[in-house]
């Protein structure tokens, strides 16, 4: 999934872009809030983490922005200020969730994946499609409990496909959801990774239909 990183601190901000890369995730870095602006005003993100104190224009006044124009990514809020005043003005103002510097990364993890489970109407826990299983967590691929090897792009693609199951998915959004801004990612490419999933995915009781001016769309494959 495709992240906005907000934070103006460079170590953090270096730290917490490698953990979230780590993590399985293409992730986008704004280092001030007019920058982040910019970039929610015309970029699609699965999630934004955003810290309050930033240079230019605070987080407050981003994330009031970014819900005034109708913009229901999820958000979760950073800050150092431990008052209960800003915390609720933070989730009045649309903030999903709140994490007070400083934090463990296995907490900010853990938030992550649950905002982003939220955001796409599933459950806790793996997903499951066919005899796949995908375990968020552990960013695993299993098929009838035998690990299924996959590059870091095919996963990427296959997660997003897995969290919008049942529906079609273009080309343009699959591109969007698994490089960074910086990145580049054609629709072939995307071709690609898919045929790849697709003999990988044979025997699974998973397919992926390729639906003509829609894009693809991963379900159970009842033939199989």
């Amino acid at each position: 999934m495709r992240l906005l990183l907000v934070e103006d601190n460079p170590e953090l901000a270096d730290w917490l872009g490698r953990a979230l890369t780590a993590a399985g995730h293409a992730v986008d870095l704004a280092r001030d809030g007019v920058e982040a602006d910019q970039l929610l005003a015309y970029e699609p993100y699965a999630l934004v983490i955003l810290d309050i104190g930033l240079p230019r224009l605070d987080g407050f006044e981003v994330l009031k922005r970014l819900r005034r124009r109708g913009n229901r990514v999820p958000v979760l809020v950073l800050t150092a200020q431990s008052g209960i005043d800003d915390r609720v003005h933070g989730l009045d103002l649309g903030a999903d969730d709140y994490l007070g510097k400083p934090f463990e990364l296995a907490e900010l993890e853990a938030r992550t994946r649950a905002l982003l489970r939220r955001s796409q109407g599933r459950e806790a826990g793996p997903l499951g499609c066919g005899r796949l299983l995908f375990e968020p967590q552990a960013r695993r691929v299993t098929v009838a409990s035998a690990p299924l090897a996959l590059t870091p792009r095919e996963l990427a693609v296959l997660e997003v496909l897995l969290y919008r199951q049942g529906k079609p998915v273009t080309k343009d959004t699959l591109a969007e959801q698994i490089v960074r801004l910086d990145q580049d990612l054609s629709p072939d490419a995307i071709e690609i990774y898919v045929h790849r999933l697709r003999k990988k995915l044979a025997g699974s009781g998973v397919r992926i239909a390729t639906l003509r001016g829609l894009g693809y769309l991963l379900d159970v494959d009842d033939a199989a």
